[in-house]
């Protein structure tokens, strides 16, 4: 039962994808700019568009606030 549920939960990637670094892009902010708006590092910021930080409902929230889009147009669930 065990295998079954780390299987089918553990070694789940992420199930949240993300338009950060297409956002920040078109915002013309570099990865330092977003860290200090948001009071992150850059390696913050790297980790979370390359997916491999999902942030806190705080902290997408406030990237959603700086870029003046709904947190959907950021993140969204993976349905795969």
């Amino acid at each position: 039962m065990y295998s079954l549920f780390y299987n089918s939960v553990m070694k789940r990637k992420h199930d949240v994808v993300n338009f950060v670094k297409r956002h920040r892009s078109l915002s013309g902010l570099t990865q330092q700019d977003l860290a200090d708006r948001l009071e992150v590092t850059r390696q913050t910021v790297l980790s979370i568009e390359k997916g491999k930080y999902t942030p806190s409902v705080a902290l997408a929230l406030r990237m959603a606030e700086i870029f003046d889009v709904p947190v959907e147009s950021l993140f969204q669930l993976n349905e795969g």
